[in-house]
């Protein structure tokens, strides 16, 4: 289904620095759930269109309009509550979301997956959404044999052996991401990545609900309305 040699250099180097990008910041992702509510997890996803915004600022020269400016502040304003008021009443819920390790982790990887965002969309531009999703699959592999090696040094033997007690997971974990990736390539080979950004936010209620019902998370209703309210100014940012 696959004609490598058909393929420009522009899309080889497009989907390197795609896969390069990606793979740190699922680094960063898989840390970040390991530390943290599946709940808060999803709903900081609409921050990809706050630092998409600042990106664009800085390296492209596209200043928003006070349309833009005013969803990146209810997108603040929504994360806000999505931690509850502390027992200590001098705290403040932002600085207390921003101090998680794991909300920590989820910004940094969420600031790569916005820059690897370009090269991606650029390479299923030059190619298309199948050979985007397969070489983004094969060349992300080395990298994430790369980093497991350097991050885990001695332990990557043992952690390998374990891992094979868990090989059904993994396989059913490999087989969702890659058609999740797929249907990601599709959208964004249709739509403008504005657009398609504005589709995942609404991601972040089923993650919600999901992180309540398997892990009993708790603060349901909380965590639902901030994420109506951030999505609401993901709208708001995409709109202008």
């Amino acid at each position: 289904m696959l004609n490598p040699t058909e393929l420009s250099l522009s899309f080889w180097i497009n989907i390197f620095f795609a896969a390069l990008f990606d793979m740190a910041g699922t680094l960063f992702l898989v840390m970040s759930l390991s530390k943290t509510d599946l709940s808060v997890f999803g709903p900081l996803n609409a921050y990809k269109v706050v630092i998409s915004m600042f990106l664009a600022m800085i390296f492209l020269g596209e200043i928003p309009s006070l349309q833009g400016f005013i969803g990146v502040g209810i997108i603040v304003l929504g994360s806000y509550f999505l931690f509850p008021v502390a027992s200590n009443i001098n705290s403040n819920r932002l600085l207390q979301l921003l101090s998680d390790k794991g909300v920590q982790y989820r910004f940094l990887s969420i600031v790569l997956f916005s820059i690897g965002t370009l090269p991606l969309k650029q390479a299923v531009v030059l190619g298309d959404a199948l050979a985007t999703t397969v070489f983004w699959c094969l060349i992300g592999l080395p990298l994430a044999i790369i980093a497991n090696r350097l991050f885990l040094k001695d332990n990557f033997k043992h952690d390998i052996a374990l891992s094979k007690n868990n090989l059904s997971q993994f396989i059913y974990l490999g087989s969702l991401i890659f058609l999740m990736q797929y249907m990601t390539m599709i959208v964004f080979s249709q739509l403008f990545i504005a657009y398609s950004l504005a589709l995942f936010q609404l991601a972040m209620v089923l993650q919600v609900f999901l992180g309540y019902r398997i892990f009993n998370e708790k603060h349901l209703l909380r965590r639902l309305a901030a994420s109506a309210v951030m999505i609401v100014g993901s709208l708001l940012v995409l709109k202008a």
